[in-house]
C-alpha cells in the first residue's frame, strides 16, 4: 500500500466532505440503528426510538467514536475516524503511543502491532520484540511487536488491519486474520494510518472535538531519556502547537499520575479524564464502596472532574430491571462527570453480551438490549457521552432524546 501525508491522504479520498469541515455532505445513521430498534422487545422505549425514524442527523458530543468506527474499519485509521464523523460523532479518539524516535502516532497499545497491522508480513518482523511462532499443539501462536521497536518513517510503511489474530494459525498470513465475524475486513486495504498530530488535523477538519488517550508504555521509563511526565506534556504540546482550544480536549489516561499532571501543569486538566480500571483490583465490586480504591469524593478532591469506567460498572439489576450501580450514584453525588465505554464492541448480545454487558448479562439476550442499555446510561446515570465502535447507534439516541 502506497503511504501518504495527512494532505495527500484527505485529497485523495473520494468525498470532499474528507477535506472540508463545512461540507454539505449530510450526516447518516445508516442501516444499524433501526435494524437495533426492530429487535427491541416491545417497549414504551421502542416506540419514541422508532418515532423519530425521520429525524434528520445531527453532530453530537454525547457520541464519541472509540478508536474511529472499528466495527467496520481498522481502528485509528483516516478512513475510521471519517466514516465516525459522518455518522454525527462529535467527539473524536487517537489513543496515543511513540516510536523509537519518540514520535506519537495513533494506536491502541504500544505493542499492538501484530494484530493490528501488516508488520510480520515485512522486513520489519525482524523488529519484533517476541518474533512469530506457530501454533503447536495446545500452544497458541505468538508474537508481539511495538511502536517502541521502530521509527515513524518504518511505521508509515506498514498497512493498517482489523485489529485481530488466529491464535491457531501456523504461519503468518493465517495468523494476521482472524477477523471477528461480525466485523469485516472489506475497508482494510484502504486504511491509511495517522500520528497524534495528523489525527488533530483531521478531526478539526471533521468539525469533532478530541479525546485522546495516553497509552501505558510496555517499554521501561524513561525511554531513552524520554520521562513519563514529558510523554504526558508531549501530548499536550501537539494540541497547543495546532491552536487547539482547551475546551475542545477531554485528555484521557488510566494511570491517575498523568491526570493530575495535567491539572497540576498545563490549562488542559479541566476536562482530564480518569480511565478507571479498578476492575483489575481483587476483590473489587462497583456496587460495594468498600471495595473501592479511592471514594469519588476523593476524586473530586484530586481536581478530577470526569471519570470514565466501562459501562458495566455503572450499572447492575434490580427486580429484572436494569439500574445504576453504587459507584454511578456516588459519581453523581460527587459532581463527576461521567463518560463510558465501549457499546458495540461486544458482537451479537444473545449470549449475555460479554465483558461490557457483564452486569446486566441476566437481562441481555437479543441486540435490541443495546438500546435498553444506553438509556439507563443516558437517563438514570446521567452520562455525558459514550465511546462507540459504531457512532450512528448512540448519535441516533442522542438526536431522539436531545442530548
Amino acid at each position: 500500500m502506497r503511504h501518504l501525508t495527512l494532505t495527500t491522504a484527505l485529497a485523495a479520498l473520494p468525498l470532499a466532505a474528507l477535506a472540508d469541515a463545512h461540507s454539505t455532505e449530510p450526516l447518516t445513521y445508516g442501516q444499524r440503528p433501526f435494524a437495533l430498534i426492530d429487535a427491541m422487545d416491545p417497549s414504551p422505549l421502542k416506540d419514541e426510538l422508532m418515532a423519530c425514524r425521520g429525524q434528520t442527523p445531527e453532530r453530537t458530543k454525547f457520541s464519541i467514536g472509540h478508536r474511529g468506527a472499528p466495527l467496520m474499519f481498522p481502528e485509528h485509521t483516516v478512513e475510521s475516524n471519517v466514516a465516525a464523523a459522518r455518522m454525527g460523532a462529535g467527539i473524536l479518539e487517537c489513543d496515543v503511543t511513540f516510536t523509537s524516535d519518540k514520535e506519537l502516532v495513533c494506536r491502541h497499545a504500544q505493542n499492538d502491532l501484530h494484530t493490528t497491522t501488516d508488520i510480520l508480513a515485512t522486513d520489519l518482523a525482524s523488529t519484533c520484540t517476541t518474533p512469530f511462532a506457530p501454533a503447536a499443539g495446545e500452544e497458541q501462536a505468538t508474537a508481539e511487536c511495538r511502536t517502541s521497536e521502530i521509527t515513524l518513517a518504518e511505521f508509515r510503511t506498514l498497512t493498517p488491519k482489523m485489529d485481530a489474530a488466529d491464535g491457531t494459525a501456523t504461519d503468518v498470513a493465517d495468523y494476521l486474520g482472524g477477523t471477528a465475524d461480525w466485523r469485516t475486513d472489506l475497508y482494510t486495504g484502504q486504511a491509511t494510518s495517522m500520528t497524534h498530530a495528523e489525527s488533530i488535523a483531521l478531526f478539526d477538519r471533521l468539525g469533532a472535538d478530541f479525546t485522546p488517550e495516553l497509552k501505558t508504555p510496555s517499554v521501561e521509563m524513561p525511554f531513552d531519556g524520554f520521562s513519563q511526565q514529558g510523554y504526558a506534556q508531549k501530548l499536550i504540546d501537539e494540541y497547543v502547537a495546532a491552536g487547539i482550544e482547551p475546551s475542545r480536549v477531554w485528555p484521557q489516561s488510566f494511570n491517575l499520575k498523568d491526570v493530575t499532571y495535567w491539572i497540576e501543569n498545563t490549562e488542559y486538566g479541566d476536562q482530564a479524564v480518569y480511565l478507571m480500571d479498578e476492575y483489575d483490583i481483587e476483590g473489587y465490586s462497583p456496587t460495594d464502596p468498600s471495595t473501592w480504591p479511592q471514594t469519588m469524593d476523593e476524586l473530586n478532591a484530586m481536581g478530577i472532574n470526569w471519570i470514565a469506567p466501562p459501562m458495566w460498572m455503572l450499572v447492575t439489576t434490580e427486580g429484572g430491571a436494569i439500574v445504576p450501580s453504587a459507584l454511578a450514584n456516588a459519581a453523581k453525588e460527587a459532581d463527576l462527570g461521567i463518560i463510558t465505554w465501549t457499546l458495540e464492541r461486544s458482537g451479537p448480545l444473545a449470549g449475555g453480551g460479554g465483558w461490557y454487558f457483564q452486569s446486566i448479562a441476566d437481562v441481555t439476550d437479543n441486540d435490541g438490549d443495546t438500546y435498553e442499555l444506553l438509556h439507563v446510561l443516558a437517563q438514570d446515570v446521567g452520562v455525558a457521552g459514550v465511546f462507540s465502535d459504531w457512532p450512528a447507534t448512540v448519535t441516533y439516541y442522542a438526536n431522539c432524546f436531545g442530548l
